[in-house]
């Protein structure tokens, strides 16, 4: 069983820098990496075999997280619209009322399963188990006590806080605007284009949103505590941005807003959550649910670490020519003017 770590101290703020992505990965744009720092750790309850009809798990889409729903909005009047794009949602009752308070919430409740699902297949591309979420062995999986589960929970609750504080700023949602934090000037930021992410709103939702079972369910505390992992790496990545105003660049009025850092920043936190889980224990040792099965990585792309993903089972090396843009420099103004190199490179797939 995996037990809840102690919170560590914390390094100092890792300084902001720019990191282009190589090449574009499922989707994700090039833009610029923040780097965090975090004192969360991930912990899973794994539980033994054996009936356990009673249990019931609060998810982010109410039955189960990470799951992928079509939301298609037709022509009606956009009073009555938002309250069907919920009630197509798999939610539970009370995640379905609080839906239909916002207009804006169905559409941000897609986004972010969307957003953490690719993030999740991005962080396990080289894993043996690279996200996989199809057929029975979703179900089978989420309804076991793996470092995986572990890791669909907390990757899911922090995108559902990223994508609403996100919403709230971009004025999506009735209920919530620009950050309030007392200690800005919320006004002169919204003038000067500052609106900063609502993440104390985003928050305080996902909270009530994913709900907490009784404390003496040991899986309820275990799925709650990822859950609350995903929304502690959110704030721990949140920068205060400041922008200056005067006569001839003199900071007459400095204007502050906070904003998230990408969410591909945040993955990469959980990830390395997810490499040191903590077991806990279960007295009753209560299982909940039958191991799925899962096809073979045979094919499979397996970068340096064969080994590991081909499960022993060998690998073929491939050479192939590629052209990369290379020798950028960036020219006044404002674009950036590139060579197109070609090299050789070699890539490993898994054998059957």
């Amino acid at each position: 069983m995996w037990s809840p770590c102690g919170l560590g101290s914390c390094t100092p703020p890792c300084p902001v820098h720019l990191c282009p992505w190589p090449t574009p990965v499922l989707g994700w744009p090039e833009g610029a990496c923040v780097c965090v720092c975090v004192c969360v750790c991930l912990s899973v309850s794994h539980l033994g075999r054996g009936p356990h009809p009673g249990i019931s798990v609060t998810r982010l889409t109410g039955s189960e997280p990470l799951t992928i729903l079509p939301l298609t909005l037709e022509p009606e009047a956009a009073a009555q619209a938002h309250y069907k794009a919920c009630d197509r949602l798999k939610l539970e009752r009370k995640q379905r009322r609080m839906c239909r308070r916002d207009p804006g919430v169905a559409e941000t409740l897609v986004e972010a399963v969307s957003m953490s699902a690719l993030e999740c297949q991005y962080q396990f591309r080289f894993e043996r188990w690279n996200c996989t979420l199809e057929g029975r062995y979703r179900a089978s999986l989420l309804k076991r006590g793996f470092k995986e589960t572990a890791f669909l929970y907390a990757i899911s609750s922090a995108g559902l806080t990223h994508a609403l504080a996100k919403a709230c700023s971009a004025g999506r949602m009735e209920r919530c605007t620009c950050d309030e934090a007392p200690d800005l000037e919320n006004r002169e930021a919204w003038q000067w284009g500052g609106c900063g992410d609502n993440l104390k709103y985003s928050s305080k939702f996902v909270k009530e949103f994913l709900g907490r079972r009784s404390s003496k369910d040991l899986r309820a505390r275990v799925d709650f505590h990822n859950n609350l992992v995903g929304v502690k790496v959110i704030k721990a990545g949140v920068e205060t941005t400041c922008k200056c105003h005067g006569v001839s660049g003199s900071c007459t009025v400095r204007t502050c807003w906070r904003q998230l850092a990408p969410f591909h920043e945040v993955g990469k936190r959980l990830k390395h959550k997810y490499e040191t889980a903590l077991k806990v224990g279960s007295t009753t040792n209560e299982a909940t649910g039958e191991a799925g099965a899962i096809s073979p990585p045979r094919g499979r792309a397996a970068g340096k670490n064969c080994e590991s993903i081909c499960c022993g089972r060998g690998h073929n090396t491939q050479s192939r020519v590629v052209t990369r843009p290379c020798q950028c420099q960036v020219r006044w103004c404002c674009y950036v003017e590139c060579r197109q190199c070609t090299q050789r490179e070699e890539v490993y797939t898994c054998k059957g």
